[in-house]
């Protein structure tokens, strides 16, 4: 009889998580210092402030539509843009098409669902960038808003994708195993980028926040296909 072989694997949530935050730790750390030079240069680099605050101008005129657009922009349309030209040479599949329309539905909607949330945050704590006030935000961000909506329901649609946009077999995504098994390793993982941007994008003006979150998305996106893509 011969011996089993352990599985190196991990197979508790937490362990998983752990492991995927690790995997994606350079990524992460791309984002998060391109966020970081964005924050250092609208606080210290008139240029650059100059170029942010038009983008508060543009967030304050077009409301949710500036951020629907943002939002298809940075998680639908570059990241294909990305696919079509790097890996696929210029060339169009059928399966870009459904893809980009996927990500606009989903990436346009939940950049609202963002704005709504960044802006009852600032109802309920109010506007001032101030230590106290980042931390409860980020803390009502990652540890509430993440864990019983952004993150289940972000499981819920890529599922259904990934499923061939068919029903069948959907149920399973609705059970407590699956939040277990799939849905608590992914928020793990998104915890170890997300916590310092959204620290970033709460320590700027509302008007801010929207933009700078859309240009995390997009570095992220990109970075996320990349990786997809280099694995495939």
């Amino acid at each position: 009889m011969k011996n089993a072989t352990p599985d190196p694997r991990p197979s508790h949530p937490f362990s998983i998580g752990l492991h995927a935050a690790r995997a994606n730790l350079v990524p992460g750390l791309i984002v998060q210092a391109a966020m970081a030079a964005v924050l250092l240069g609208y606080f210290f680099y008139p240029p650059a402030r100059a170029w942010l605050e038009e983008l508060a101008r543009l967030k304050e005129r077009w409301g949710y539509g500036f951020a629907c657009g943002a939002g298809m922009l940075a998680g639908a349309v570059v990241p294909e843009l990305l696919v079509i030209v790097i890996f696929q040479r210029g060339r169009v599949h059928r399966s870009n098409w459904s893809d980009l329309l996927f990500g606009l539905l989903y990436w346009g909607s939940q950049s609202m669902v963002v704005d709504a949330f960044y802006r009852f945050q600032a109802v309920l704590f109010g506007t001032h960038p101030d230590l106290l006030t980042v931390a409860k935000k980020v803390i009502v961000d990652q540890f509430i808003y993440t864990p019983l909506y952004s993150m289940p329901f972000a499981m819920v649609c890529f599922t259904w994708k990934n499923n061939g946009y068919r029903w069948e077999g959907m149920r399973r995504v609705f059970t407590l195993r699956f939040y277990r098994e799939v849905t608590i390793p992914s928020i793990i993982a998104a915890w170890g980028v997300w916590i310092p941007v959204v620290s970033m994008v709460y320590s700027l003006p509302p008007l801010l926040q929207v933009p700078l979150f859309s240009l995390a998305l997009t570095f992220w996106s990109m970075m996320l296909t990349w990786i997809t893509r280099q694995k495939k």
